[in-house]
Parts: structure tokens; C-alpha cells; sequence
């Protein structure tokens, strides 16, 4: 793919000699397996090292690839900065930060305060019957037809009814959602990401204004009706709450389930070793998320800070691969084996402050596609002479055909 990114010069502070090529791109894809082959390549370079093209547009930041030194950067609010993680916001002139993830303290404890409550492990039990009715209602269409587009039939419409539920938004504008989606992650053109991004947000501050003359029982409703230390959320932080939502609402999970079912595609023994024992299936979440993990997330280093004898200066990206994490030799023993026991202490869903505020609201719902999914489709596998590409940046699947035989009648 030609990604025709302007040439950038290099900041004077950066070595050359640290310079070096990063294959995970915003908006790029890919034949080859980005856990395996790919993550062990770039585990071959210095531990941290600087890339041209590693932020969302083409341009350069620090890439830390080992585990322990990405949980000192979660933890170092003093140096680096996680507002402006994304280029969202300033693509379209605006000064809003997702909620509560751009948020840096003290801030960020008033706004975590605030978005905790709605995602409990217990508030998220009582949807446990919804999210499993939505996997067999998805289940149901498909399952007589020995085959599915497992991405566009269920991985990505299942969790988003639920996100939509929660957020209060209606359900035929599905398919709208996900084009923006896809505008906004899974594309290197920054005016096609700005693009999707204003219609994101147009979209957004309807529905908040909506909401102050037609409240309902949703997250919309509740970021109008909240308070923070004693006063309503401005405009900024309403879009940004709402737009945070949004984006790990339409994608995340999505792209975690087609990593998960890919693999158990591709893995018949752990197939049949979930069917046999489902109770294992949590565990096997764990250490599917640790050797599948998607995300990438940002930095910008807001004060200058050597690590690993490595200068970064204010204003630096910093690239937080989880990735590269999960796959870390010096972290893992045997890390391109899966072991479904392992119950690893992954960073998949983030570390320290910034932890991710929707984990329990995600774990459920994968935990309830595979128990659904391997409790009425027989063994499956991925569809003969298909080759998987995969989206990098946000890795995930880009389309997963599966098959499996028919039941017998």
C-alpha cells in the first residue's frame, strides 16, 4: 500500500542510529500475522527506539516495546501527558479530550469518579441477560447456514447493540456508525479521519441536546444530568465523555472477539477444550487478550525525561502498544505460545490510572459470544483458501469467513 506520508524531518534530539522501521500503521493492512511474525520482529530493536509513521497520520513518535518500561510510562503523570492521545479533537479545531481517557490529574480523578459508577461489575451483571439474548439473536440467523462472515454478521453488530442500548442511540443507524468507525480507525488519511470525526461529534451533540428537554435512561442522559465536584460537565466534557464512549463502544470489543474467534479457528484442540469445558473460558479471555491484544494508545511528553538512556522531549509521542506487550519475551515465557491456563498479568485493557473503565462491560461480552457461539455452532474453522488480512494500528481482523459442518438431524 502507498501511504504517501509527507516527509517529515527528523527532531534534532532523535539519533539516527534509534531510527527504525515500525509495521503497525494507522490505516494500513496486512497478510501477515501481526502477533507472531510482525511483534517479534520489532522485539528484535532496541527497547526503545523512534518511528517515522508510528502516530495516526504518518508522523513520528517513541515506540517502547517492553512491558515493564510501558508500565513506568502508564504510571509517570509528571512526564507524560495522555490529552491529546488521539488527533481526533484538533483535526477539527476543537479543544475537547476523550473522557476519561485524555484526562491527566487531578482532573482525571474527578472524571473517573464520575464515569466509574455506570461500569460495576455489578451494574454490568444486570445486563448480562440482554448482552446473551443480542449473541443468539446474531447466532440465530446464521447458524443453519454452515457458514458465516463471522466480522460483519457478529463480531462487530453484537457488541455495538449493546453499546447502543447503553448509550440510548437507535439501532438502524448501525451501519452508518460503522462507516464512521472505520473513518476514524481504520484509515491513514488524516482529512478522511477529520471527516468522520466532525460527523461523529455533530452527531453527538445532538443527541446531548436532545437529552436536556428529553431525558432517558442512558449514558447520554447521564453525562447531561452528572455533576463533577459540584457543577454540571461543560460542553467540552460532555462531547468528550460521549465520544470516548463511542469509539470503544463501536470497536473495541469487536475487534478483540474477531482476534479470539480467529484464533479458535485456526486452534481446533483449544476449540474442543472450551466445548468440553466452558468454564475455562474466562481464563482463556485473559490469555487470548494477552496474545491478542489490539490497541495501541499514546503519550506526549509533557516535561524532557531520559529513560533507558533515551532523551524524549516535551512535545514527543510516545506509542504504547499493548501489542508489543503481550508478545514481550522478558515478560512472558514462551509468549507466541497460547496457554490457556497461563492467567497472565497482561496490560491489554491498560495499567494504573488509565485501567480501561469499560473491562467489565468488554470481558462479559466476549465471555458471553464464545459461550454462545461454542454452545450451538459445531467445530468451525476458517474458510478453505481464504487468507486472513488484518487492519494494523487497530488490529483486527478485516473480514473472517467461517464454516463448519452441518448438525446432524
Amino acid at each position: 500500500m502507498d501511504l504517501s506520508f509527507p516527509s517529515i524531518p527528523l527532531p534534532s534530539h532523535v539519533p539516527e542510529d534509534l531510527v527504525r522501521p515500525f509495521p503497525f500503521v494507522f490505516g494500513t493492512t496486512t497478510e501477515r500475522d501481526p502477533f507472531g511474525d510482525m511483534a517479534a520482529e520489532v522485539h528484535k530493536l532496541p527497547e526503545v527506539f523512534y518511528a517515522e509513521h508510528a502516530y495516526p497520520g504518518g508522523t513520528g513518535a517513541w515506540v517502547i516495546r517492553r512491558t515493564e518500561d510501558l508500565r513506568q510510562v502508564y504510571f509517570d503523570t509528571e512526564h507524560f501527558s495522555v490529552k491529546d492521545f488521539s488527533p481526533f479533537s484538533k483535526l477539527i479545531g476543537e479543544t475537547w479530550n476523550n473522557l476519561p481517557a485524555e484526562s491527566d490529574p487531578p482532573m482525571h480523578a474527578l472524571h473517573r469518579a464520575f464515569v466509574n459508577p455506570i461500569f460495576t461489575p455489578k451494574a454490568m451483571t444486570r445486563l448480562e441477560d440482554r448482552i446473551r439474548f443480542y449473541a443468539r439473536e446474531y447466532i440465530d440467523v446464521f447458524k443453519d447456514r454452515d457458514e458465516c462472515e463471522f466480522m460483519a454478521d457478529f463480531a462487530f453488530e453484537f457488541p455495538i447493540k449493546v453499546f447502543l442500548e447503553l448509550m440510548g442511540l437507535p439501532h438502524e443507524r448501525t451501519k452508518q456508525f460503522l462507516e464512521w468507525e472505520m473513518g476514524l480507525l481504520h484509515n491513514h488519511d488524516l482529512g478522511k479521519i477529520a471527516a468522520a470525526t466532525r460527523s461523529v461529534v455533530d452527531y453527538l451533540r445532538a443527541e446531548i441536546e436532545d437529552r436536556r428537554h428529553n431525558p432517558k435512561e442512558d449514558l447520554v442522559t447521564y453525562g447531561v444530568q452528572a455533576e463533577i465536584d459540584g457543577r454540571k460537565l461543560t460542553e467540552d466534557e460532555l462531547v468528550g465523555f460521549t465520544f470516548n464512549l463511542f469509539i470503544g463502544g463501536l470497536d473495541t470489543v469487536s475487534t478483540h472477539i474477531g482476534l479470539q474467534f480467529r484464533h479458535l479457528a485456526e486452534h481446533p484442540e483449544h476449540q474442543a477444550q472450551l466445548r468440553a469445558h466452558p468454564d475455562q473460558i474466562p481464563a482463556a479471555i485473559d490469555e487470548l487478550m494477552r496474545a491478542y491484544p489490539a490497541v495501541t494508545t499514546f503519550r506526549t511528553c509533557s516535561k524532557e525525561v531520559t529513560l533507558k538512556g533515551v532523551t524524549f522531549m516535551p512535545g514527543d509521542k510516545v506509542t504504547m502498544s499493548t501489542t508489543l506487550a503481550g508478545r514481550d519475551p522478558d515478560e512472558y515465557e514462551r509468549p507466541d505460545d497460547i496457554i490457556l491456563d497461563r492467567k497472565p498479568k497482561q496490560v491489554s485493557f491498560g495499567y494504573g490510572p488509565h485501567l480501561c473503565v469499560g473491562m467489565h462491560l468488554a470481558r462479559r461480552e466476549m465471555r458471553i459470544a464464545m459461550e454462545e457461539f461454542l454452545s450451538t455452532i459445531p467445530d468451525f474453522a476458517v474458510k478453505p483458501g481464504h487468507k486472513v488480512v488484518s487492519h494494523l494500528g487497530l488490529i483486527q481482523p478485516v473480514e473472517l469467513p467461517l464454516v463448519w459442518a452441518a448438525a446432524d438431524t
